[in-house]
């Protein structure tokens, strides 16, 4: 059976000038970072998806700022793709101006755990 093949985000052309398809665990990671950079309200027909990450550039970084960081990020991701992973942890580390949130979660379709780290969206 041939492997699931996704549109990679964000949507781009590949080498042969096709749309570029990504595997399945690059899928969810790219799920995993739709939710975390969404801003509430930017989504027409979900206003309320995301959690917003953004809107934090220009807040204090300061540990107590990671610890509610920590809790928003966890809330969106059981509530937007409790589907697709278990997240078994989510750790925020404020470092200078760097704000780095690690997820790890299990996919549910493979029951293999990963780990993946989070800075800002790639362009």
């Amino acid at each position: 059976m041939a492997e699931l093949r996704y549109l990679d985000v964000p949507f781009g052309l590949d080498a042969s000038g096709r749309t570029a398809e990504t595997d399945a665990d690059d899928h969810v990671r790219d799920l995993i970072r739709q939710v975390l950079f969404t801003n509430p309200g930017e989504r027409v027909n979900r206003p309320d998806f995301g959690c917003g990450l953004r809107q934090l550039v220009f807040a204090p970084n300061s540990d107590a700022l990671a610890a509610a960081t920590q809790t928003l990020v966890h809330g969106a991701l059981l509530r937007w793709l409790n589907d697709v992973i278990a997240v078994d942890a989510v750790k925020v580390t404020a470092r200078d101006e760097v704000l780095e949130v690690t997820v790890g979660y299990v996919r549910r379709e493979t029951a293999e755990r990963h780990e993946d780290v989070f800075r800002r969206p790639t362009t």
